[in-house]
Order: C-alpha cells, then sequence, then structure tokens
C-alpha cells in the first residue's frame, strides 16, 4: 500500500513530511483536503486528526498525526532506505539531534510561523497584517538567529556534522520567510546562508518545494 499524506499539496507540513518521504524513496500519494473551504475542521476530517490541522498519514493501517512526529516515524520505519542517519541512533547523537529539533520548535517555528500567518494567511482572509506584530516576530526571529550562526559556526548542521531531521525541520518556513516574503535574515550570517544552501538545494526538497 502506498503511504498517504491526508492535507492539502501546498500546506508547509504537508511539503515537509513529503521532502521526507522523497529522502527515505518511500513512494506516497497526497490526499487533497481543501482547507481553504474549511474541510479539514468537518468531523469526517477530525476522526483521523482530533485538532482539525493538516497532515496525516496512513500507512497501512497505521494513522498518524503532527509533521514531525510522521517524520521521527517515517525515518525509523523505513530506516534501512534514502538517506540514513537523519535521526541519530548513539545516545549522544541522538540526544544532540533532539535538542536541535527542541531548538527549531522553540526559537525558529513560532516566529517564522507567526510571519507566515500576518503576511500571507491573513491575506488569503482578506485581513490586513498586524505590522507591530510582523516587527515582533521578525526582532526575535533576528535575535535566535544570531545565536544560530555561532552554532554553525562551529559544526555543518545543527545537531552536529551531518544532516539531520532537526535542520529538514527549517525547509518550509525558511523557504516562506527567506524566499516568499524575501526578508533578509541571511545577510551578515554568513554560517547560516551557508547552512541554508545545503539544506534547501537537497533534491528532496527541490522536488516539493512547490507542492508535494
Amino acid at each position: 500500500m502506498v503511504l498517504k499524506i491526508h492535507g492539502h499539496p501546498v500546506a508547509p507540513l504537508v511539503r515537509l513530511v513529503a521532502e521526507v518521504c522523497k529522502e527515505k524513496e518511500i513512494p506516497y500519494e497526497v490526499v487533497n483536503v481543501a482547507v481553504y473551504k474549511g474541510e479539514h475542521k468537518t468531523p469526517a476530517f477530525k476522526q483521523f486528526q482530533p485538532f482539525g490541522q493538516v497532515p496525516y498519514i496512513e500507512d497501512d493501517d497505521f494513522i498518524l498525526y503532527e509533521a514531525r512526529a510522521i517524520c521521527r516515524y517515517l525515518v525509523k520505519q523505513y530506516e534501512s532506505q534514502g538517506t540514513l542517519w537523519l535521526v541519530p541512533k548513539d545516545p549522544r547523537s541522538e540526544a544532540l539531534f533532539e535538542q536541535a529539533a527542541s531548538v527549531e520548535y522553540s526559537n525558529f517555528y513560532p516566529f517564522a510561523l507567526g510571519l507566515a500567518t500576518e503576511k500571507i494567511i491573513k491575506k488569503h482572509r482578506g485581513l490586513p497584517a498586524d505590522e507591530a506584530r510582523v516587527n515582533e516576530y521578525l526582532e526575535n526571529l533576528n535575535a535566535k538567529l544570531d545565536v544560530y550562526d555561532d552554532i554553525l559556526g562551529k559544526q555543518s548542521y545543527l545537531a552536529g556534522q551531518s544532516v539531520t531531521l532537526a535542520d529538514l525541520f527549517h525547509l518550509p518556513y525558511a523557504a516562506i520567510v527567506i524566499e516568499e516574503l524575501g526578508y533578509p535574515v541571511l545577510e551578515n550570517r554568513p554560517n547560516v546562508a551557508r547552512w541554508w544552501k545545503a539544506i534547501s538545494t537537497r533534491p528532496a526538497w527541490q522536488a516539493v518545494k512547490v507542492s508535494a
């Protein structure tokens, strides 16, 4: 059975899951969910994703939601194929991975998501962006990326010398901030710029960056 990703194919976290499928050479199909019509909030959808968010996956008879949990599952379930060691096995290396993954979730995602919400989601809803909040999100993100630049000045990737899911987790929302919204967050951060180029040019991401 081909793995099914339920969600809109351009949704950022749907594309993240698709990227990991590409990394792990997992055949998949996207089951389109019309999020702009509220289909993800219907009882039929919430039977499988009770919070009414995309994506969730079907892998045979196994249902799983939350994109980062899905990515971890895919890496372990399909361990022997595709890109290896996206989640390290050695306890200390795995701890460093989990540390880096926590950094993404706590110190990058909230601010990048906030910018995407204000500048893109609100526009789709016919609402103006709150520019005070935009400036606050951008100020916070810049401060966090200064720390990223220090970390990445000592190692190639956020968890060490090899790419992990912690790096890949950044892809969809960093692409929105850097490429779609055009914020100059790479300027004067050579280590972040080098890291971004390394992860954003991966063939798996290039295959799904526009649509899963």
